[in-house]
């Protein structure tokens, strides 16, 4: 059984997790190889990426955007748009002010009309991160189709809504937890499967 995760300054978001006795399920070289996949998923369906834009939820999924955008990019040879969404004023479980994840902006660099936008997040739980993602870039246009792209899925939804593309499949517990750490954020590419208290509503 997992220890609780505490977060404590000073060290990697990886370490803090192995150290609380979480187990490490995917590494940096499955990580990539995964985001390649969907990356060749996406090209596929969509008939290249001349129509595709990539917009990643706040706080990794907008680094697994970033990548995804430029592995498609290189399979394509041709930019594909980024944007990004922050999701914190359209979520409807947000109980207190410490749940309340900093607001830094949505950006979206092209029309959203335009464009088949992939959603990406890291891990997709309940489906109301989604829902809050989805009702944000409403706001900003209609696009002409919205996929969604997930690095894991723990199952336990509370929507009917499911990804287009996803990167590995990992069925947890209400008291399980999956928490997904990015080098550019914590240091290395790892995913982590363990337990935690605290409520999550992704």
């Amino acid at each position: 059984m997992s220890k609780p995760f505490l977060e404590e300054p000073g060290d990697t978001r990886a370490a803090k997790l192995r150290s609380a006795g979480w187990k490490e399920v995917c590494n940096s070289r499955q990580i990539e190889r995964k985001l390649l996949r969907i990356a060749y998923e996406v090209v596929d369906r969509n008939d290249g990426a001349s129509r595709v834009a990539i917009v990643g939820i706040r706080t990794r999924g907008e680094l697994l955007a970033e990548r995804l955008a430029k592995q498609i990019s290189k399979i394509e040879g041709q930019e594909v748009p980024l944007g990004v969404v922050e999701i914190s004023l359209y979520r409807d479980d947000v109980v207190g002010a410490d749940d309340k994840p900093e607001v830094k902006g949505t950006n979206f660099p092209f029309n959203v009309d335009d464009y088949d936008i992939i959603l990406v997040d890291d891990v997709l739980y309940t489906g109301r991160t989604i829902r809050a993602a989805m009702d944000a870039i409403a706001d900003f246009g209609r696009p002409r189709s919205v996929q969604l792209a997930v690095l894991c899925d723990r199952g336990h939804r509370e929507l009917p809504i499911q990804a287009d593309y996803v990167g590995m499949e990992i069925r947890t517990l209400r008291f399980e937890n999956i928490r997904v750490c990015m080098s550019e954020r914590d240091g290395e590419d790892a995913i982590f499967f363990g337990q935690i208290n605290k409520k999550s509503g992704k």
